[in-house]
């Protein structure tokens, strides 16, 4: 039977009248409460023990071979290992009942969550969800049935037909328009390839609202139990993953080649044609132009459908979403995707082939660069570096609006006649700091900038027919499936001009500023889409390229050619190589080297507190302590290579950049020190070796006394003192016999715990300590040295409870041993109000360990101690270290010191360490995954819980919410042992604008979901 067009009203079966079928034929005793559905009617019956099912009230326009070819997908899902749900025979055995004149069902209720409206879809689960469509085709591929081919209008070979029957229901006409220009496009595209197409029996409507969602051990919510056989027929195979695609563009509207992840994932045990492949797009605007004109139509004719007019949003944005891009560039990203070639044939269809390459103008030889374009230029031509890498944009010149203004004009200076900003090469200068989206980076043309004074004809360089001419440019057909843009500069032929290659077609006059022409070469089905600078007298400046951002790279570098081999220049287009670069690492790598991110991006720049990857995209870094000054300081980086031009030996020899530096570290400490020694190593695990050798030998003991969850370095020494089961599982079970590890003094997840200033709990784990101190004397291990961070890092930034630091070493020193405070990750300045972690707690420590900030990436570390208990060290021979204290290491930390000081960013980590943990204390009273926010100054940790009370650590939440967050633009990870806490340690520069960022999109991703 044919469902009519224009939707159904849905069958008049209440509540009431499904409580009754229940009891009448199924003998259950139940309450039922009605499900959304479009066009017929669903009901969850729910008996007194709790227990569900689902009741389903067919149309009567739905004929019963429908329902048979229904049954046997099931069973067909079922063999495929497809989860779906079972159907429930009656009271008289059979799987279909009636009532009155429906058709009715009884089916196994799926628990789960739903997937509609669960918010951002991650990758992975995107994935899955292509996954799940290939799973569906291949256990449907065999099924044959009458009852299969049914005619109804989700079919998508009917679909643009359907479009223009219901778009009439439409109200609003710009949207209609819209819907009507988007569905005659794509069913243009479709006729193509349609008869290509393989047809079988398919779900028809997997989406996201018939798929139950499960939730997962990475916290996130994955596709799990298929539902809803009613659109079930024959149809296009592909028109399974395109329906499934169209379903999930609404969870990121504004981000739709997201949803290509499903296309690759379906591919894998789906393998798609390349006709299928083009045909992917498409169909995927006809399914939302339907779904837009069908729900209007629906609430038309069944105004009290809420569920209808709960789901005419969504719709929309699926709409939007799916029309965002042109429809071409879409199919692009789609055949990109899988790996397949395409080109435009003379009709403007597209045919797979080779890219077709633009000729180069016939001559007798190689012109000189641009000569072909600007034949009258005399003088050197300058191609500018605007990427990533480039030399020129050191110290953050690239965030100057004129940038690139000043690289050209720097290319004058010298003499050139004309300065390039070639092709494809991803602009730094456009890049923008503090944004959830990747900047259009990209440029798909070539622009030549002249220098001022000089006048010149331009040339074609190839030959055409003009079909445009404005008062900027003008546009050639090239003949061969190919436009030649070229913008800025008056047009001297008019439209419909024949013209060959050399021919001069502008003028550009002489100025006194310098001028830019833009050269592109775009494919002729992607002109109107494109809609280039001279047909769009409102776009960009005159001869400037238009740009692209880096997720539309793919398509473009097929719609476009680099028109350097035209103007006689290098070709140095880019592409992301992140992949690339991973698989390198991933052949040089031990299995023990830890990665940051599932898809890692690759970095090549930072400057301040941004980190930028090689497509321009910028991260506020929040978690480089290393860098103190933050990337890039030119102050840093101005010492270290005066210096190395100079001097660099070791500290045997006399020089006096290491009394410099070794006397301004000395200056630091609080005016009561007595430590007034300074020996300087490679790194904080050198430096801790040191100090627990130096406390050794000063006291003639080995014992050492480490806390729990603790983070030393890697060295044999310092890694024996690290107890940190999130670095080493085994830790505890591992430590050598000389180590001792006491209680982890955490007032928040610890053996006793507090509000902060409550001073008993710091005096309960103070007096465990002494206790320990007390056996280990009993057992003839007296104790050498009690390491301890002076905030503990390793946890997440957790402030040492009210007096236990105080009480602690004063007990240590009672029997005998030396305090070892590890600052190499709380001190220098980082804290906001003190220099050094250890004045938080009002003591002063026997031996200082310090490296990461030191040489603001340089390494550089170091012990500050007594001369006494340095002296000590004679015993076991000289110390000496090849790299530590030489010139080149001192001048850099003497430049460090004088940054921290000139641009005040001990001030700035206390001022805006205290803006962002208000904003994390906020984010906790509206998000109850946000627990205890740890810290101070700009060393703070976010510890997301799933349970407030009990304090279970949401882990794979955490996982998932740094990830999200690199999306959006913030580079954040986990640390403690539990991985549940955001460390939030970055550049002491960070700006007011960056940490409310990093709040804001915290907050987006807590609400939005992971």
């Amino acid at each position: 039977m044919v469902q009519p067009s224009g939707g159904l009203v849905r069958p008049d079966v209440s509540e009431a009248d499904a409580t009754a079928i229940a009891s009448d034929h199924y003998g259950v005793d139940v309450v039922a409460r009605e499900l959304g559905s479009n066009q017929d009617r669903n009901f969850v019956l729910e008996a007194a023990d709790g227990s569900r099912t689902v009741l389903r009230v067919d149309h009567p326009v739905f004929a019963e071979s429908a329902r048979e070819a229904q049954h046997l997908a099931l069973d067909a899902y079922r063999a495929a290992g497809v989860a779906v749900p079972a159907v429930l025979p009656g009271l008289d055995g059979d799987l279909v009942q009636r009532w009155s004149e429906f058709a009715v069902r009884r089916s196994e209720f799926v628990a789960g969550e739903s997937l509609v409206d669960c918010g951002y879809l991650a990758p992975v689960v995107i994935r899955e969800f292509g996954a799940l469509a290939a799973a569906s085709v291949n256990a449907l591929g065999g099924l044959a049935h009458e009852g299969l081919e049914r005619a109804h209008m989700w079919d998508m070979r009917v679909a643009h037909e359907e479009t223009l029957g219901l778009a009439a229901a439409i109200s609003d006409a710009e949207l209609r328009e819209r819907v009507l220009a988007a569905a005659a496009e794509a069913q243009a595209a479709l006729d193509v390839v349609a008869g290509e197409l393989a047809v079988q029996a398919i779900h028809g409507d997997l989406t996201d609202d018939n798929v139950v969602g499960v939730r997962g051990d990475d916290s996130r919510i994955h596709p799990g139990t298929v539902l809803d056989l009613g659109d079930l027929s024959y149809g296009w195979r592909i028109a399974e993953l395109a329906v499934t695609l169209s379903s999930l563009l609404h969870h990121d509207a504004a981000r739709p080649v997201r949803v290509l992840e499903a296309v690759g994932s379906f591919n894998e045990t789906a393998p798609i044609s390349q006709p299928e492949a083009r045909a992917i797009w498409p169909l995927v605007v006809l399914r939302a132009a339907l779904l837009v004109a069908s729900g209007w139509r629906q609430l038309e004719i069944d105004g009290d459908n809420d569920y209808a007019r709960e789901r005419i949003a969504g719709e929309q944005a699926i709409f939007d979403a799916a029309t965002r891009y042109p429809l071409t560039e879409m199919t692009e990203q789609v055949l990109a995707a899988l790996g397949f070639i395409g080109s435009p044939d003379a009709e403007g269809g597209l045919r797979l082939q080779a890219a077709v390459a633009v000729a180069p103008p016939t001559s007798t030889g190689p012109k000189p660069p641009l000569r072909a374009l600007l034949p009258d230029l005399a003088g050197e031509v300058v191609v500018l570096d605007p990427g990533v890498e480039a030399d020129a944009l050191d110290a953050g010149k690239w965030l100057a609006a004129e940038a690139e203004q000043d690289l050209v004009d720097d290319a004058f200076v010298t003499g050139a006649a004309a300065a390039v900003f070639p092709y494809g090469v991803y602009r730094l200068t456009r890049a923008a700091i503090d944004d959830i989206d990747g900047a259009a980076t990209w440029p798909i043309g070539t622009e030549a900038w002249v220098a001022p004074g000089v006048a010149t004809t331009v040339a074609t360089p190839v030959a055409g027919t003009v079909v445009a001419a404005t008062t900027r440019g003008l546009l050639i057909d090239t003949g061969d499936g190919w436009f030649l843009s070229i913008d800025g500069a008056v047009p001297a032929v008019t439209e419909g001009a024949a013209v060959g290659a050399g021919d001069a077609v502008a003028e550009l006059a002489a100025s006194d500023d310098p001028r830019a022409i833009a050269v592109m070469l775009c494919r002729a089905d992607a002109v109107s889409g494109l809609a280039p600078a001279i047909l769009n007298l409102d776009g960009p400046a005159p001869g400037r390229a238009q740009f692209v951002a880096p997720e539309r790279v793919a398509a473009w570098r097929r719609l476009t050619q680099d028109p350097a081999p035209l103007l006689s220049l290098a070709s140095l287009s880019q592409r992301d190589e992140a992949g690339d670069e991973l698989a390198r690492r991933a052949q040089i790598f031990a299995s023990a080297q830890e990665r940051y991110y599932e898809s890692p991006m690759q970095i090549e720049r930072g400057w301040r507190h941004h980190l930028v990857d090689t497509t321009g995209r910028t991260y506020v870094d929040m978690v480089n302590n290393v860098t103190g000054l933050g990337h890039g300081h030119p102050g840093v980086a101005d010492a270290m290579s005066r210096q190395i031009r100079i001097l660099n030996t070791n500290s045997r020899f006399l020089y006096r950049e290491l009394a410099e530096y070794s006397e301004r570290l000395l200056a630091l400490l609080p005016q009561d020190s007595e430590l007034d020694t300074v020996l300087l190593v490679n790194s904080g695990s050198e430096a801790v070796d040191l100090a627990l050798r130096l406390a050794q030998a000063a006291t003639g003991r080995k014992t050492v006394v480490a806390l729990r969850e603790a983070y030393h370095g890697w060295t044999m020494a310092s890694d024996a003192v690290t107890t940190s089961a999130y670095d080493n599982p085994y830790a505890l079970e591992n430590r050598p016999d000389w180590v001792h590890v006491a209680d982890v003094p955490n007032r928040f997840r610890g053996t006793y715990r507090g509000a902060a200033g409550d001073t008993t709990v710091g005096a309960r784990y103070a007096a465990d300590l002494g206790a320990d101190l007390d056996s280990l004397a009993a057992d003839g291990r007296d104790v050498a040295a009690f390491i301890c961070e002076s905030v503990l890092g390793n946890a997440g930034g957790v402030l040492l409870p009210e007096g236990y630091l105080r009480d602690a070493y004063a007990r240590v020193r009672a029997a005998g041993g030396l305090c070892i405070a590890d600052e190499v990750q709380v001190g220098f300045g980082r804290m906001g109000s003190s220099f050094w972690g250890f004045e938080q707690s009002g003591v002063m420590p026997d031996i200082i360990t310090i490296a990461k900030p030191m040489g603001n990436g340089f390494p550089i570390g170091g012990v500050i101690t007594s001369k006494k208990i340095a002296d000590a060290l004679a015993s076991q021979g000289q110390f000496f270290s090849s790299a530590g204290g030489n010139p080149l290491s001192c001048r850099v930390g003497i430049a460090v010191l004088d940054a921290m000081r000139d641009e005040q960013l001990q001030q700035n980590a206390a001022t805006v360490g205290e803006r962002l943990a208000s904003g994390f204390r906020a984010l906790a009273e509206t998000h109850d995954i946000v627990g205890p926010i740890h810290g101070e100054g700009l060393y703070l940790g976010v510890e997301l819980v799933r349970d407030r009370e009990t304090m279970e650590p949401a882990t794979a939440e955490a996982a998932a919410i740094c990830e999200r967050l690199r999306e959006l633009g913030v580079v954040v990870l986990t640390t403690s042992e539990r991985s549940n806490v955001l460390k939030v340690k970055p550049p002491l520069t960070l700006s007011a604008e960056s940490a409310d960022f990093m709040v804001a999109q915290l907050d987006r991703v807590l609400t939005e979901g992971w």
